[in-house]
């Protein structure tokens, strides 16, 4: 069954297309992808994965068309962020 892995970096995309046997796992088909050698900062034992948006596990069987999504760790710079409680007030 075809299926596709997608990791966003703020440098770049990745979106690759592959096959899998029927049966096959969300762990399974992120390896089959080919995409943890492409980005070795990928670590599936602390980074979160999910299907069009909807958390799930590394275990769980996929199904034909599935886009697994592999997610970063949001980092965001507070200095940066505008105060809303501040702004609200005034």
């Amino acid at each position: 069954m075809k299926i596709s892995v997608v990791y966003a970096k703020p440098e770049r995309q990745l979106w690759l297309e592959c096959e899998v046997k029927d049966g096959a796992t969300v762990k399974e088909g992120i390896e089959a992808s080919g995409i943890l050698a492409r980005s070795p900062d990928i670590d599936l034992n602390t980074q979160k994965v999910g299907v069009f948006g909807k958390a799930i596990k590394l275990d769980a069987p996929l199904e034909e068309g599935m886009r697994i999504e592999i997610y970063r760790q949001v980092t965001i710079n507070l200095k940066s962020v505008p105060r809303r409680k501040k702004a609200s007030a005034e």
